[in-house]
């Protein structure tokens, strides 16, 4: 079940302990259109590239990410190389979307944005 009162960067992960189906496509459309830049891969993991001056800022980039991964207990794949980072999420219990990704995907887009803006924390 999916719950949209809140914007997603507002919303905490919630543990999925597996044995539910994940989201489908009519299901993670909404989600989807909430986390913009981000895309569905293969019906089953989101995931969005983020772009920088240099590999400093893309590794300071990936560290923040890593940061709230560990605070919200959802981690991503990162794909960290010089001037970018791709980020993937999906959710391993049920091998697919669930929630938490497009939740995750909008806190770290957040990031993303006081990065590129220099907005404080």
């Amino acid at each position: 079940m999916v719950e949209e009162a809140r914007p997603l960067a507002e919303k905490h992960c919630v543990p999925c302990r597996g044995g539910i189906p994940p989201l489908s496509p009519e299901e993670y459309a909404p989600l989807l259109s909430q986390t913009p830049g981000w895309q569905v891969e293969d019906g089953r993991r989101l995931v969005r590239s983020f772009k920088f001056k240099n590999f400093r800022q893309a590794m300071a980039f990936a560290n923040q990410v890593a940061e709230l991964a560990e605070a919200e207990g959802h981690h991503p794949d990162l794909h960290v190389r010089w001037g970018e980072v791709r980020v993937y999420f999906w959710t391993h219990k049920i091998g697919g979307l669930h929630e938490n990704d497009f939740i995750m995907a909008a806190r770290v887009d957040r990031i993303y944005d006081r990065m590129r803006t220099g907005a404080p924390g």
